[in-house]
């Protein structure tokens, strides 16, 4: 029988497109209404959010979360693609580089910065993929754009040889970033700012607003499972709106009235976020837009009864 209404934690495997992890999650959970909560290219690993049944009318709203990564940068080569699976382009060796220097540059792209995403990112320019117009053989220049880097933490550094036989530099850390930001211009970006280009080698998604890495389960172990006849470990529909945005206990007559579509007064009028509205008795009622003085739902997940 299909899955409840939820989310699934998926720990994506290297090589594998996001879409391919819906793909298979739609038969392990026995439904086709199974989505992701954000995009991780192939050779990236680590947390994708799946939304389960009525749970894929979350994720519009799961997608705009910050995100917490660990990634490897590699200074001293650039490549096509800003990772490891494009071809260099420029090579620099890098045998040295004074700490300061660098603890500058991560310093500089950290807080709220303008971004230009990778030419090979999904944003769409004239209605088109942008990685599509490059591997279509076209230039592609995208405007900058506002994101915010509440983290740049460098956790190490190593050498390395890199893909072009030149000595590199590899640089692990750690970030915290809003929606839309590309870890992969950053990695461009903090190379370009030392002068030697840099790109990713390594990316691991560790959180998704709220909901952590810690409490997803690999591809292949929710393969097995599902082989063994048990059900998928979805998180009640209820578990993941609470957990992912603030909530609001509603009395029986608010309840209703956000049941029949009507408005009800707002709690905090004025706010920008969403908020989980949820009955009495515990069932998820609607996400909730409290910006002004009456709330009304954006999404409703429990209609009344007629």
């Amino acid at each position: 029988m299909p899955a409840t209404d939820g989310l699934l934690l998926v720990d994506k495997p290297g090589g594998w497109s996001s879409h391919d992890v819906v793909a298979r999650s739609r038969r392990l959970c026995g439904t086709r209404k199974v989505g992701h909560a954000g995009t991780l290219d192939p050779m990236a690993t680590g947390l994708l959010v799946l939304g389960v049944g009525k749970a894929t009318r979350l994720l519009t709203h799961l997608v705009g979360c910050d995100k917490d990564y660990d990634a490897t940068i590699r200074l001293g080569e650039s490549t096509i693609t800003d990772d490891a699976e494009g071809e260099v382009t420029a090579s620099v060796p890098v045998t040295d580089l004074d700490p300061g220097r660098l603890a500058a540059a991560v310093a500089r792209l950290t807080g709220d910065v303008q971004q230009v995403p990778s030419s090979v990112s999904a944003v769409k320019v004239d209605g088109k993929r942008s990685y599509h117009r490059v591997r279509s053989g076209e230039d592609v220049d995208l405007p900058a754009r506002p994101v915010r880097v509440a983290r740049f933490d460098v956790l190490a550094t190593r050498s390395a040889t890199g893909a072009s036989g030149v000595p590199v530099l590899d640089v692990d850390v750690r970030v915290t970033v809003s929606s839309g930001t590309y870890v992969r211009a950053l990695a461009r970006d903090l190379g370009t700012d030392l002068g030697v280009g840099g790109h990713l080698v390594a990316l691991r998604r560790t959180r998704v607003g709220g909901f952590d890495l810690a409490d997803a389960r690999p591809l292949d172990d929710l393969t097995a499972a599902f082989e063994r006849g048990e059900e998928m470990p979805v998180v009640p529909l209820v578990d993941a709106a609470t957990a992912a945005f603030p909530t609001r206990r509603l009395d029986e007559a608010e309840a209703r009235a956000l049941g029949y579509g009507q408005r009800i007064p707002s709690a905090q009028p004025g706010r920008s976020d969403v908020v989980a509205a949820v009955s009495p008795d515990g069932t998820l009622v609607a996400l909730l837009d409290e910006s002004r003085s009456t709330a009304k739902a954006r999404v409703t997940f429990a209609p009344a009864s007629t």
